[in-house]
């Protein structure tokens, strides 16, 4: 490798899936304050939502992954602008 080219933080850093705590190594340079032992060794842990272990198009399976509600938390935000149903006037005629 040429020397002075390469970020300074290159480590091995665990991925862990959120979803069914798959956890993967890899060499990465993404910031974290949070550590995990891995086979009695401590790594730099980034969280994901999704990975390969879960993903759709990797497992074959297709389901909704919804950890934090966030469909939900749509609807609730949302749902001040739903349009009112109109209220139709009857008029009697007499």
């Amino acid at each position: 490798m040429k020397q002075g080219i390469h970020p300074e933080n290159y480590r091995v850093v665990a991925f862990k899936d959120m979803s069914n705590d798959d956890v993967f190594l890899t060499k990465s340079t993404a910031d974290t304050k949070e550590t995990i032992e891995v086979d009695g060794v401590e790594y730099p842990l980034v969280k994901l939502e999704i990975s390969r272990s879960s993903h759709p198009f990797y497992t074959g399976k297709s389901k909704l992954i919804d950890t934090a509600g966030r469909i939900d938390k749509f609807k609730n935000k949302y749902d001040k602008f739903k349009k009112a149903p109109k209220k139709e006037e009857t008029k009697s005629e007499e």
